[in-house]
């Protein structure tokens, strides 16, 4: 299983950590079944921590139609919203929201030119509520397709997620399912679409980034 470069730091520093006390356990404590417990737990947490960072191997069809899942997740939210800050029109939003047992990189649902990027401070309120869209820490990218029709990509922070990171240029060209970003320990995010997709998932909807369709143009 590969280990997503955004996770080596963490990866490596929870198994320096995760380490002491099993020296010390080992090495203080005569009972060698506490030894052998303190390993084991351990070993399931380092796992956690490797099985959060893990890079799923997903083949995709592009298609210049289909928008596809930026994320894994559960569908919680489809709706219709007036953005006002860069596409200035009423959109249809579709949000995915990442628990910490998901996947946690986010990829381009379309192909197209990155017209946008934005960096906004927030709060952190648990990503599921209504207004985290609007009050958390998040990312904003717009897409323009090279049909001329443009849709926002929104990385949310969540309550235990307090590290977006996002790829995006202004002005960079990017494939559909290239890596956008990462986001660490559970989160959210939105689609923007124009009100002429064709949503294709329903409330509460398991969904897989590069794999899912949401919506079609």
């Amino acid at each position: 299983m590969k280990i997503h470069r955004e996770g080596y730091r963490i990866v490596l520093l929870s198994l320096a950590l995760l380490a002491v006390p099993v020296l010390l356990t080992y090495w203080l404590c005569p009972y060698r079944a506490v030894g052998h417990g303190v390993l084991l737990l351990a070993l399931l947490l380092l796992a956690f921590v490797v099985r959060f960072f893990r890079v799923p191997s997903r083949p995709f069809v592009p298609s210049e139609s289909a928008l596809y899942s930026p994320a894994d997740g559960t569908v919680v939210a489809i709706e219709e919203v007036d953005e006002g800050m860069f596409l200035n029109s009423r959109c249809m939003q579709v949000s995915v929201f990442m628990s910490v047992w998901n996947v946690h990189i986010n990829w381009y649902p379309t192909q197209g030119e990155v017209v946008a990027y934005k960096y906004h401070p927030g709060d952190f309120l648990v990503a599921r509520h209504p207004k985290s869209s609007t009050h958390n820490e998040r990312t904003s990218v717009v897409l323009k397709r090279s049909d001329g029709r443009q849709l926002l990509v929104r990385q949310i922070a969540g309550f235990v997620a307090r590290r977006i990171v996002c790829y995006a240029k202004e002005h960079q060209a990017v494939q559909q399912c290239d890596e956008m970003g990462f986001i660490k320990f559970g989160s959210r995010v939105d689609v923007l679409l124009p009100l002429e997709a064709k949503v294709l998932v329903e409330l509460g909807q398991k969904v897989k980034g590069r794999t899912s369709i949401l919506a079609e143009l």
